[in-house]
């Protein structure tokens, strides 16, 4: 049966790769999107396709339309983009959620929020399950975006026990992938751009800091599979790549790959920086029967694929 399907940060990165997939899996889908981020570059594509619209907004506002099923995905994700204005991130997770609950509430819709492994904090606990509470600085660079995450979880989880909303929420982790903006600030498009220019490759810290690395097609397949999940299903869940990776073994990989001249260099660790970030992601598997599957290397050869056409 054809859906209808809200997706708000539609042009963003994992917005407009979400949006792909719902309408190749036979749905209709609306994208909202106030360009904060988002590129409409990102969904000009789709724009001739007859089941999907594009709608301009900024889910600060409200916004009334009748769908079945909502991903609420938008709100700058890269510390760059966050840190830019703080308290614009703050009321799009927080004003947000309120205004994409509100609707599912008033549509009986079902409403998936987009959180993020940033509610960990700086973990003291590792790896980190969905039990563990977090370690973080509430007035910190990076708090704009952690507490509003915060929030917006704990306005989800009420709105479900108060008013019966069908909520998800899955907590995700650092993800990668063709369509990533060039001047985001992550680690994977940072190094990226650097090889491809033949510039340094900068890592903050000594590089034995860690992260796990997901290739966007396994994380979109994880949201799907979470919104598919039985409604009694609405305690987080962490979608990402298990799999550890230092920034020195990232940048390696990321020189191989792209037969760069770039020279590593080393630069002072940003405040708040988490030094290990992985998931334990044995609820994933037990309850949605997901995995990822991609490793970082083919991910990688796909990303520096998509960054060769734009720089």
């Amino acid at each position: 049966m054809k859906k209808r399907v809200l997706v708000t940060g539609g042009a963003g990165f994992l917005g407009s790769h979400l949006c792909e997939k719902l309408l190749q899996e036979g749905n209709e889908v609306v994208c909202l999107d106030n360009y904060f981020t988002g590129q409409k570059q990102n969904v000009v594509n789709l724009l001739s396709n007859p089941y999907f619209e594009l709608i301009r907004h900024d889910i600060t506002m409200p916004f009334y339309i009748e769908v079945d099923e909502i991903y609420n995905l938008a709100c700058p994700a890269s510390p760059v983009h966050y840190q830019h204005n703080p308290i614009k991130t703050i009321k799009t997770s927080v004003m947000g959620a309120i205004n994409m609950l509100g609707l599912a509430k008033r549509i009986k819709a079902k409403v998936l929020q987009a959180s993020t492994s940033e509610v960990y904090g700086d973990p003291d606990v590792h790896p980190q399950n969905e039990e563990y509470w977090g370690n973080v600085n509430p007035i910190g660079e990076r708090s704009c975006y952690d507490e509003g995450k915060r929030c917006a979880e704990s306005l989800f989880v009420n709105y479900h026990k108060q008013n019966d909303v069908k909520i998800k929420i899955a907590r995700i982790f650092n993800t990668y992938g063709p369509k990533m903006h060039p001047n985001d600030g992550r680690v994977v498009s940072n190094f990226i751009v650097q090889a491809l220019q033949n510039k340094d490759i900068t890592i903050f810290g000594d590089g034995t800091q860690t992260r796990s690395f997901c290739y966007v097609d396994d994380l979109l397949d994880g949201l799907v599979k979470l919104m598919a999940s039985p409604d009694e299903i609405s305690n987080p869940i962490n979608l990402g790549n298990p799999v550890e990776f230092s920034m020195n073994e990232l940048a390696s990989l990321v020189l191989k790959l792209t037969n760069s001249k770039s020279k590593i260099v080393y630069l002072p660790l940003p405040a708040d920086d988490p030094l290990q970030r992985r998931p334990n992601i044995e609820k994933a598997k037990e309850i949605l029967n997901w995995e990822p599957k991609i490793v970082l290397e083919e991910g990688l050869k796909e990303t520096i694929k998509y960054f060769k056409t734009i720089i």
